[in-house]
């Protein structure tokens, strides 16, 4: 069968005549003449893929819920679109959140919204495809949708719609967007998402309806059938039941790539036209976490460890430099440092980067194997601030967290750094954890202090420059899938309170003090512990102008409290209610391989201000080696 003979077989599309293309890029133009920053609307980047609409069997748009610059920077979506159009039969194009200016003027134009590359609207699409970052863009979800003329519930739209589906991080519980999706997908797209594609294609060539299609998909790793799962609650509003139906499974588990290596690295990146918010190449390095902090979701959800071949990431980067142009590339991973053969991978770039005038930086660097060599290395590499994470401001708090970092360590990278001539340190800490007190808070103060007065102790410090220690404080917010799911977040006095004390604790003007906004994080655990009881405040709240909740200048707090009283939703139950360990959760369907007896356990361990080693120093039985077939780690 021809490509082109599968697009007569599919449910009919309203797709645009020549008269019509002329008006709407008319409206495009006028629309771009009115804003601020045109360029996030245009296409034409470097690196875009194009294909003939009439000789592909399936358009897949690839949605990000914020604006061109944030979504420009996600790694996964340049690894889905490469992957995606390297096939002959599949075009995936890319759309993005319009910032409120061109929002307005595609609402006054009406202008649907568009995928960059062809300038067709979303509902011409066989898929629009969304990615869930993070909690504050679900209302950019339904914006989107809005701004394409596409329902915003899965059972009104018909037979004629895009299938709507979601991946990412938050797919580990989003229920309170479970009504708005066909399909949700657990785990790994690049070996889940072409599958997808695959089987819808057969589907349509059968003439299968939809729900047809999706009883298919379900038997496909890692994807969930909201529409297929039945929730019944408690007359306390806690969940009673979560029951499969049309012969779904009754728990879904993720999609995982085994061997990393397996995967090829991305090579040919869209170089933006713009300023992206992190506009370099990007190699991943390794995925999933060996530390298991106990309040980090991504380390729990990306489990267990794996990690590619240093002579195939330098490779990679060196080919994927070649073919975009950039100066500068970025190893990227939840923690970079833990990579077995990050020497080996450093000396290997060296041989070329220096060569090509390519710089290279090293986010996630761990305090506790920041070696002297390390420090030489990203020194050669790049000389100015460093980052780290100690998170808790005293080693009980840490050991709470299970953040395996000691005050001899900060002190000996600190020494490090210094020695090799950085004079400022960015320090990253969490206020809200389980069992802080105000003496926790004073001890964040406390170790900036320190580093300040072992700077100017340092024989080796650059004659006349001074240190800067800037520390970043983030409201705790409790995440589905770690052990510390079942505690409530403090009250959102209670994190004002810790802020402040904060501020008056730090005496020295060579430290700076920023922190989160406490309301956008009590939000923020709201919708990470909700239910699909909470859809309902989600259009009710984009309704009523709630959009761009994560920026600071589009955040309407207080429509959001109303919301949540005239709908007589009480959202301090999900966000400050203690989770009974017996209590069925949300999202207890979704199996991300780590057992909830060993959360139970990571729990009651913090408690009692207990460590477990990381991953690959001792197994400690989480149930993520079932996910592979074997250990984890070879010397297990």
């Amino acid at each position: 069968m021809r490509p082109d003979s599968f697009r007569a077989s599919r449910p009919n599309r309203s797709f645009l005549n020549g008269k019509d293309v002329v008006r709407l890029n008319e409206k495009i133009r006028a629309a771009l003449a009115a804003v601020q920053k045109p360029g996030r609307y245009t296409g034409g980047e470097p690196g875009c893929v194009y294909k003939d609409r009439d000789r592909v069997e399936l358009r897949f748009a690839f949605c990000f819920p914020d604006t061109y610059e944030v979504g420009m920077s996600f790694l996964g979506m340049k690894i889905l679109y490469e992957i995606l159009n390297q096939r002959e039969n599949i075009w995936c194009e890319r759309a993005f959140m319009p910032w409120v200016d061109m929002k307005e003027q595609m609402e006054t134009l009406d202008i649907p919204l568009y995928a960059l590359e062809s300038k067709d609207a979303l509902s011409d699409f066989d898929v629009v495809g969304f990615t869930l970052q993070y909690e504050l863009s679900y209302t950019n979800i339904l914006a989107m949708l809005d701004l394409a003329h596409i329902p915003f519930y899965a059972k009104d739209r018909g037979e004629d719609a895009p299938f709507i589906v979601a991946g990412g991080p938050c797919v580990c519980n989003a229920e309170p967007l479970a009504d708005f999706f066909d399909l949700m997908m657990l785990g790994e797209g690049e070996v889940q998402l072409p599958d997808v594609c695959d089987t819808i294609i057969q589907g349509r060539r059968e003439g299968l309806s939809k729900k047809e299609i999706l009883k298919r998909l379900y038997k496909i790793e890692g994807v969930y059938i909201p529409a297929f799962y039945d929730v019944d609650y408690l007359s306390d509003g806690r969940v009673a039941s979560i029951t499969a139906a049309e012969g779904a499974p009754a728990a879904v588990r993720k999609a995982i790539i085994a061997d990393m290596n397996s995967q090829p690295l991305p090579e040919h990146f869209v170089v933006p036209m713009i300023g992206a918010v992190h506009d370099r190449a990007q190699i991943e390095v390794l995925r999933g976490c060996v530390r298991g902090c106990r309040f980090c979701q991504a380390g729990f959800l990306y489990r267990p460890m794996r990690e590619r071949n240093a002579e195939m990431l330098s490779k990679a980067g060196q080919n994927l430099c070649a073919n975009t142009g950039y100066d500068e590339i970025s190893l990227t991973s939840l923690s970079t440092s833990d990579h077995s053969q990050l020497e080996t991978l450093l000396d290997d770039m060296l041989e070329w980067t220096p060569k090509e005038h390519v710089s290279m930086s090293l986010p996630s660097l761990r305090i506790d194997n920041f070696s002297e060599s390390l420090v030489r290395k990203t020194t050669t590499v790049r000389k100015s601030g460093l980052t780290f994470a100690p998170e808790a401001g005293t080693q009980r708090l840490r050991d709470v967290i299970n953040k395996n970092v000691t005050e001899d360590e900060i002190r000996r990278t600190c020494s490090l750094a210094f020695d090799a001539g950085y004079t400022s340190v960015k320090l990253y800490f969490m206020l809200g954890l389980p069992t802080e007190t105000l003496r926790d808070i004073e001890g964040i103060a406390e170790t900036a202090q320190r580093i300040v007065d072992l700077y100017y102790q340092n024989p080796n410090k650059p004659k006349g420059r001074g240190v800067q220690v800037s520390i970043s404080v983030a409201c705790f917010v409790p995440k589905p899938m770690t052990p510390f799911q079942f505690v409530g977040q403090d009250t959102q006095e209670q994190l004002r309170e810790k802020q402040q004390h904060l501020l008056r604790s730090v005496k020295s003007r060579k430290i700076s003090v920023s922190y989160h906004d406490s309301r956008t994080s009590f939000l923020e655990a709201v919708f990470a512990k909700g239910d699909r009881r909470l859809s309902r405040a989600l259009v009710e709240a984009y309704r009523r102008g709630c959009f761009f909740d994560s920026w600071e200048e589009q955040f309407h707090y207080d429509t959001w409290l109303a919301v949540f009283r005239d709908l007589g939703i009480d959202p301090a139950f999900y966000a400050n209610r203690t989770i009974g360990l017996d209590e069925l959760t949300p999202w207890s369907h979704l199996d991300y391989g780590v057992s909830k007896e060993y959360l139970v356990r990571e729990y009651h361990k913090a408690l009692q201000a207990q460590t477990t080693p990381p991953c690959n120093r001792a197994c400690s039985g989480c149930g993520a080696n079932a996910l592979l077939g074997g250990p984890c780690f070879a010397d297990h």
